[in-house]
Formats: structure tokens, C-alpha cells, sequence
């Protein structure tokens, strides 16, 4: 799992301590990509600048349940798709209120399902474990990927997990027989299952539901990222100072795959780059302006 960095750590300890210098910095470093972010699923501008604030203070609500289990930019992250999806789901319900029937219209209603608050508690801490054993087996095979540029593989595995593309799609993107994809989605899923059940195990929790490994992935997936490219490497596609199969992949996880965490962080990093530019041609033109003065 990623683990924070030196720098990191310093920050998150100073902001610990109260420090308002380390919190603005914190805030800065990360507002546009969330902004992004936000935006792409909620267009509304105001709407998506009340959700990164909410973000953040919900980020420092929970500073001391926050461990060094991901990097800092994915715990944001992971708060950030929680409220875009607690707004979304609010919307829905008052729709939803919007339509229900009249009472006494005959509209049937469902028996509630009788479970206990230790059922749920249970199946909570199930979940839980598996996902965070899910999520380690997977960083394991990703990293391994990276290590050997085994990046054609590795985009097989997004299209499979991340984007859910069927064997025919991803054969046909990849230029490649149907019958490897199947392959190696089988192996790549036992090999996954293998981990999770072995995980349960030892930390000593039944594990029923092997089948729940399938709905997990995407989530896992989408809130741990684990094969998204680094801020840096993104900057260096933007610059083209990648090596070729490198700037291949990173165009193939943005554009064709779609992250959209990786392209809020492209689309923060343009914007970055043209006002340092500007900055830059400011301080050119202030500079040089006693030249034309003297004409």
C-alpha cells in the first residue's frame, strides 16, 4: 500500500500541532485537483467548491482516526467521492419523494429484513478486512508490473477491474486474442481470492462470500487507485520527458481508460503550468521595460 512520504508525515504533524502555515499549504497543494475533480461530476461551480470545502474540513474532523494506511491525496480523494456521492444520493430521494404514491393507492409495501445490529456490524467488519487485504494484493501486482514495464498487462488489468470492459472490448483495444484476456483474468482473479482468503485467515474472520471479491474491485479500485501514475510522472507527460512506453501508458490511463482522479490532476497541472508562465511573462515584461523606455 502506498505509504506517506517524508514530507508528508512533517506536514501532517505540524498540522497536528496547529500549524496554520502547514494547513495552507496542505490546501493549496491539493485544492485544484480536487476542484477538478468535483467539477467533472458536478458542473456547478458553486456546488463543486462547497464539496472540496466540505473535504477539507471533514479531513481535519478526522485527523486522529487518519493513519498512514494512503498517501494523503487519496484519503481527500476518497472523502471527496463520499460527498459527491451523499449528494447525488440525497437528490435521488427527494425525487424519489417527489413520485411515491398516494397512501391508500394499494402500492405494496416490503417487509423490512430482519437483521441485527450485530449482523451489520459483523458484515461491516468483514467488508472491511476483505477490502483492505484486496487492496494490498492488488498494489502487490500492480507495483510488480511497474517494476518490469510489464505495461501492456497492466492496462489489461485496469480495462478489466477498473473500467469492467468485456474480453471482446479490451482484445479488440489491445489487438490481442480474446481467449489471453479470459486467461488472464481468471488467473489474475484466483490469484486476488487467494490473497483475500488467506487474509481473512489469519486475522481471524470467516470469509463467506467469495464471490463478494467481483463487486469489490472497483470500489477497491477507486478509492485506493493503486495503478494511477504518480503527480510527477503526469507532470513529465504534460512537459514530454517520458520515455515512450511511459508516455504511452499515462495517455492510455488518462484518455482511453479515463481516471478521472488522474485527469483532474492533468487538468490542475496545465492550469499550474500557463499561470507560471504568466507569472514568468509578468516578471520578463517588468524587467525589460526600461529597454523600450530608451528607444
Amino acid at each position: 500500500m502506498t505509504e506517506w512520504t517524508a514530507a508528508e508525515r512533517y506536514m501532517m504533524d505540524q498540522i497536528r500541532r496547529g500549524n496554520d502555515e502547514a494547513w495552507s499549504q496542505l490546501v493549496e497543494r491539493y485544492q485544484g485537483r480536487l476542484i477538478a475533480f468535483a467539477r467533472s461530476r458536478s458542473p456547478k461551480t458553486m456546488e463543486a467548491e462547497d464539496l472540496v470545502q466540505d473535504t477539507f474540513l471533514l479531513f481535519l474532523r478526522g485527523l486522529d482516526q487518519y493513519r498512514e494506511q494512503a498517501s494523503i491525496e487519496t484519503f481527500l480523494f476518497t472523502i471527496l467521492r463520499r460527498r459527491l456521492a451523499e449528494v447525488h444520493r440525497l437528490k435521488k430521494i427527494k425525487i424519489c419523494e417527489l413520485s411515491q404514491p398516494e397512501p391508500g393507492s394499494g402500492a405494496a409495501e416490503l417487509p423490512a429484513a430482519d437483521f441485527t445490529a450485530s449482523t451489520y456490524a459483523r458484515r461491516d467488519e468483514q467488508r472491511h478486512a476483505a477490502h483492505a487485504a484486496l487492496g494490498a494484493a492488488l498494489d502487490d501486482v500492480i507495483q510488480r508490473m511497474k517494476s518490469q514495464t510489464d505495461l501492456q498487462n497492466l492496462q489489461i488489468l485496469e480495462m478489466v477491474f477498473y473500467g469492467q470492459h468485456s474480453n471482446q472490448w479490451i482484445a479488440a483495444e489491445m489487438h490481442i486474442d480474446a481467449t489471453r484476456i479470459a486467461l488472464l483474468k481468471h488467473r489474475w482473479i484466483k490469484q486476488l481470492h487467494e490473497c483475500v482468503e488467506k487474509s481473512m485467515q489469519q486475522s481471524g474472520l470467516p470469509w463467506d462470500s467469495p464471490d463478494a471479491i467481483d463487486s469489490l474491485l472497483t470500489e477497491t479500485w477507486e478509492e485506493l487507485r493503486p495503478s494511477c501514475p504518480k503527480r510527477s510522472t503526469v507532470g513529465g507527460y504534460i512537459l514530454g520527458t517520458l520515455d515512450e512506453p511511459w508516455r504511452q501508458y499515462v495517455d492510455f490511463h488518462i484518455h482511453r481508460l479515463g481516471c478521472s482522479f488522474c485527469r483532474a490532476s492533468l487538468e490542475d497541472l496545465r492550469q499550474q503550468s500557463q499561470q507560471n508562465l504568466g507569472s514568468l511573462r509578468h516578471r520578463i515584461l517588468q524587467s525589460t521595460v526600461g529597454f523600450f523606455r530608451n528607444l
